[in-house]
């Protein structure tokens, strides 16, 4: 029986490149869907079911970082990475922010963009769990299922990206322990550089948000260590 394609969702307003990157892709077995402007992949996305999504940042009619917005409110469990020239700091830390697994520079070679993207999805892909895997956790006034990436509190529903619910869940089994940012960033980012490392510290600060309502749960940073989640039950 032959492995099902991966569906990749390329968003990307220069000709010459979204038609470069589109064939490329579909000669290493992907299944690639190109939209040329951020409102167009919006109706893609309504459409049809994708594993991956590259999204350009500057495009006309929505730039990528608006698109990522709507990405995380409707379709919270796709997970999506950047492909742009926009290089400063600020904007890859912004990237990151939005939820991206990856931001990646133009130019690129296309053998690395495969490449990533092979990573990436092997990362995401959720082995079945095994049936005395913990899926469900009462943290305080939360109750947190991280199959589903749920996080309910007094009658709200927060929905989870994949990489938060992860990382949530990693903390909380491990709590009031001492979990260094290397461990952390292997496990759930597979590399530890200081792209990823500012990454996890804007995740970090999500989670916070996530968990302000309940005084209790604290989530400590150990200066040049890592993070504690402080809970008792």
């Amino acid at each position: 029986m032959m492995e099902e394609k991966k569906r990749i969702l390329l968003v990307e307003d220069d000709e010459a490149v979204g038609y470069l990157l589109s064939e490329y892709l579909k000669m290493k077995s992907f299944e690639v869907i190109w939209a040329k402007n951020g409102k167009e992949a919006l109706v893609k996305l309504d459409q049809t079911k994708f594993d991956l999504a590259v999204l350009d940042v500057m495009m006309p009619e929505m730039d990528g970082f608006t698109l990522a917005e709507k990405i995380n409110e409707n379709f919270s469990e796709l997970p999506f990475i950047f492909l742009t020239a926009k290089s400063l700091k600020v904007d890859v830390l912004k990237g990151f922010y939005l939820g991206a697994v990856d931001y990646l520079k133009k130019p690129i070679d296309e053998e690395e963009l495969v490449i990533r993207i092979e990573n990436l999805l092997s990362r995401l892909e959720k082995p079945i769990p095994k049936k005395e895997e913990v899926e469900s956790y009462i943290i305080g006034l939360y109750h947190f299922n991280s199959l589903n990436q749920e996080l309910l509190v007094g009658g709200q529903k927060i929905n989870l990206t994949t990489k938060e619910s992860e990382l949530l869940k990693y903390l909380v089994e491990k709590k009031n322990q001492l979990c260094p940012h290397k461990d952390i960033l292997i496990k759930i980012w597979g590399k530890n550089d200081y792209f990823n490392k500012k990454s996890l510290n804007v995740f970090i600060t999500r989670l916070r948000k996530f968990l302000e309502k309940d005084a209790s749960i604290k989530i400590e940073n150990v200066h040049g260590k890592g993070y504690i989640f402080r809970f008792e039950p």
